[in-house]
């Protein structure tokens, strides 16, 4: 029996090897010099110690000054972003003619840049709180927020993957956006540009897509899609506006599809739940669907008080 299974194995080694001869782009060989998730992850954890230093701390120091603390984690940002990033620059054709010390100058000043950059994403994440707070009357403080809003958590981790998306670092944003996707339920691509005091709601099911462009003070909630009309035409649309402009001060309701890059919902808009849309909505429209016709069959051996529904008009 165990010589009969060893026998099989053998026989499955032998298979997939040859399949490996076949030439296919899944069989490169990129093992040492691939960038690599758990650092990056890394990466996040730091920078999420340095943009809440109140709220999140490393528990093996016991005491320690903030700037201590802050220098260390700048320190290793610094030291494991430099090596991730010499990984990715294959995929950059920029960087093809650029070699030894002019590399690592290269990529150490890119890194300082994004580090500058810290005071940037404290901005906007503070006004990213505030908006949750006073959107949300189930907030009962900004703490619960930080620590446990998904939604929140997203956001945070866009402020981040959007700045090296502007420096044309290739893939870590990428790679930085769908490891929140995964945690939080939320898809935002790292390229779509997002105003002050965004809120997500919910958060679940969220997508938006790289060409988006969202003002201030915009609440959306959850399951809602700002994406492309088509991707049919695939890579021919690279650089394309392809997503919807959200203005300021709008409210995108749950199930919500916006659709376009011509597609511009205007100031104080406000898009209801389940509304699929593909064009240009001006500025203070409200826009709903019809009511659907709703069927009650009731059981005539429990008997109930029929009643009349009425839609609840004051959503806003």
């Amino acid at each position: 029996m165990k010589e009969n299974m060893e026998a099989q194995l053998m026989e499955l080694v032998g298979s997939i090897l040859e399949d490996y001869n076949e030439d296919k782009y899944i069989d490169k060989e990129n093992t040492f010099d691939a960038p690599d998730k758990k650092v990056i992850i890394d990466i996040i954890d730091k920078m999420q110690q340095i943009v809440f230093p109140g709220h999140f701390r490393n528990k093996l120091f016991r005491t320690y000054t903030v700037q201590n603390k802050l220098t260390m984690l700048l320190e290793d940002v610094m030291f494991n972003l430099n090596r991730q990033i010499l990984r990715v620059l294959k995929y950059d054709p920029n960087f093809a003619h650029i070699e030894g010390d002019d590399l690592e100058a290269r990529v150490n000043e890119t890194c300082l840049e994004f580090l500058r950059r810290i005071p940037k994403i404290r901005e906007y994440i503070e006004t990213d709180v505030q908006a949750a707070f006073d959107g949300d009357p189930a907030a009962y403080n900004k703490d619960e927020i930080i620590y446990s809003y998904p939604g929140m958590y997203a956001i945070f981790v866009n402020r981040i993957a959007h700045e090296l998306y502007l420096m044309d670092v290739p893939l870590i944003p990428r790679m930085m956006a769908e490891y929140a996707h995964g945690v939080t339920g939320t898809d935002i691509h790292p390229g779509a540009t997002i105003g002050k005091y965004f809120f997500i709601d919910h958060a679940t099911g969220i997508v938006i897509g790289e060409t988006t462009e969202i003002g201030e003070h915009v609440k959306v909630y959850q399951g809602v899609t700002l994406g492309a009309l088509s991707t049919k035409d695939g890579q021919s649309l690279r650089n394309v506006k392809r997503h919807p402009t959200v203005e300021d001060n709008v409210t995108i309701y749950s199930g919500a599809s916006i659709l376009g890059g011509n597609t511009v919902i205007g100031k104080n808009a406000v898009i209801g739940g389940n509304a699929f849309i593909t064009q240009s909505i001006p500025p203070g429209t409200r826009v709903s669907i019809k009511n659907q016709e709703l069927i009650y069959k009731y059981d005539a051996n429990h008997p109930v008080q029929k009643v009349e529904l009425e839609q609840d008009d004051d959503w806003n």
